[in-house]
């Protein structure tokens, strides 16, 4: 007879094999520091690339000859950088906040 009891591979697959790896809780207040100020690094990295780029380019007009190769190597790296901190600052969560993946109230359906 089949019992409703997930088993040692279902558990895994729902809570995932490096949940705890994945995730850091913070208490509420760092939680929103660590938000607003990696989405302001981030968007300020990015503005910066795209605006070291265009300078390296003189605007996507430059010839390849002429084209700022130091500024535009320093115009990716400032994107890169902004959108590393990003993905980072998605690894917190708060104390408050549930996770989604543990939610009893729905099904394990894939899709």
């Amino acid at each position: 007879m089949p019992s409703s009891e997930p088993t040692g591979a279902e558990t895994e697959d729902r809570d995932g094999p490096e949940s705890g790896d994945r995730e850091t809780v913070v208490p509420m207040r760092v939680y929103k520091a660590v938000t607003v100020f990696s989405t302001l690094f981030a968007m300020v990295g990015a503005i910066l690339g795209f605006a070291l780029l265009d300078s390296a380019t003189n605007r996507a007009t430059a010839e390849l000859s002429e084209v700022n190769v130091v500024l535009a190597m320093v115009g990716v790296a400032s994107i890169l950088l902004g959108a590393g901190v990003y993905a980072f600052a998605t690894r917190f969560r708060a104390e408050e906040m549930g996770n989604a993946k543990n939610g009893d109230d729905e099904g394990s359906h894939n899709g």
